[in-house]
């Protein structure tokens, strides 16, 4: 994949689920990575049953999220 870490992780285009947000070159919903999550599966359950979900996308996802959060804190602040 090319382009920068963060397209290379999601994407939004109209005609895929409706300009949602997905995994890049997938339609699986970054969404469904945090429901995951919060059912208390595990991330090899996720990656195993959306085999075109690659584990950098995952966990670069899940950084993308933890910095955007940290960032919200510090501006809280």
């Amino acid at each position: 994949m090319s382009g920068t870490t963060e397209e290379r992780i999601i994407s939004r285009h109209p005609k895929v689920l409706n300009g949602g947000l997905v995994f890049a070159g997938t339609r699986v919903p970054l969404k469904n990575l945090i429901d995951h999550l919060e059912a208390g599966r595990s991330l090899e359950d996720f990656l195993e049953g959306l085999p075109g979900v690659s584990r950098e996308q995952a966990v670069g996802y899940l950084e993308m999220a933890r910095c955007a959060v940290e960032g919200s804190v510090r501006a809280a602040k």
